[in-house]
């Protein structure tokens, strides 16, 4: 529950901005594996600017600002990926998928600030689940924390379901507000009551049980998500990313699994509703999934930095204090 705000005037939707926040650091999945081939090169938005994203011959994946640090080259028109260096199509300058300048053709000498250290800015990578996985910081610190192991997702006796990609239009803040506002379960979504809810925040991790072991679930940073959920002793892992692509908009992406079970038991049926209905697919019962409903109120909505909140509400202001470290200091709230 939530102490009531003290809070005397409500602010005019001419004083409210839809989005208002810097782009967050932390882990993020950029895209999906199988959508990256050996010796491919994608020009993709993120963070509110664009990269460069390669696959080199070996299949490492380099993740870098698009534009060569000799003359400003963009390598993302024109470059080719050669061994596991990206080369830029205006003087052939190459850089591997950490940034070092690894060849100038035509230099006898390499310039010493490009000896020293990596001169391309490229982001951390790493490529876990089917998916690609960057860091990303405003200033360019490295890992705080790792990208968190999900064992069932890498074990042969679980299934593998179809993934879903939803383009957001708000923050990335405002999406995993959702998993502690517990009463809008019941009142948009149309579950029976609103849950029990609780939650806890360590460090750059956010924990909350929701209904009372119905979903458990751990924040990994802004970007990862790992969410189970428990019905009838079947238990699905829902791994949901987002990715903010600008201030505006976001692209979260879920993968799920449960353990394998006989075609046609009742344990398979339970594991594909629970699958179903965190999708928004489900026809037969009566609450909604969140394509149906958060997404109309999320494209919709302007942020209220000041809310005016009741004793009922979920645990609002301790989410938006946990999330606030991820700014690096660059919004105050």
């Amino acid at each position: 529950m939530n102490e009531m705000t003290p809070i005397d005037r409500i602010q005019t939707s001419q004083e409210l901005e839809r989005c208002p926040f810097p782009i967050p650091y932390g882990w993020f999945m950029i895209e999906e594996s199988a959508k990256l081939a050996p010796g491919e090169i994608r020009n993709v938005q993120a963070f509110d600017q664009e990269w460069v994203m390669f696959r080199g011959e070996s299949g490492k994946v380099g993740v870098t600002d698009p534009f060569c640090p000799h003359l400003g080259a963009h390598l993302g028109h024109g470059g080719t990926v050669q061994g596991d260096n990206i080369r830029c199509p205006f003087h052939f300058w190459e850089y591997d998928t950490a940034g070092w300048c690894k060849k100038i053709p035509y230099a006898k000498v390499m310039p010493p600030l490009a000896r020293k250290k990596p001169i391309l800015r490229a982001l951390p990578v790493e490529e876990r689940y089917g998916s690609i996985f960057v860091w990303y910081h405003p200033d360019a610190i490295e890992p705080l924390w790792a990208v968190p192991d999900v064992p069932e997702f890498e074990d042969a006796d679980f299934v593998t379901l179809p993934r879903g990609s939803w383009d957001i239009g708000t923050a990335i803040q405002e999406i995993g507000e959702n998993g502690v506002d517990f009463a809008h379960l019941h009142y948009l979504h149309g579950a029976p009551g609103i849950p029990p809810g609780k939650a806890s925040a360590e460090g750059p991790f956010f924990n909350v049980d929701i209904g009372n072991g119905y979903i458990v679930g751990k924040q990994h940073g802004p970007g990862i998500s790992i969410m189970h959920f428990t019905q009838d002793d079947v238990v699905m892992t829902m791994f949901a990313t987002s990715l903010p692509v600008n201030k505006e908009l976001t692209r979260t992406r879920m993968q799920f699994t449960h353990r394998r079970y006989p075609e046609g038991s009742t344990e398979a049926k339970v594991g594909q509703k629970l699958y179903e209905h965190s999708i928004g697919s489900t026809a037969d019962e009566e609450s909604a999934g969140f394509e149906s409903v958060d997404m109309i109120v999320w494209d919709n909505k302007k942020y209220r930095p000041q809310p005016l909140l009741c004793d009922g509400d979920g645990p609002i202001l301790l989410w938006r204090q946990w999330f606030m470290q991820f700014y690096a200091g660059r919004y105050n709230g």
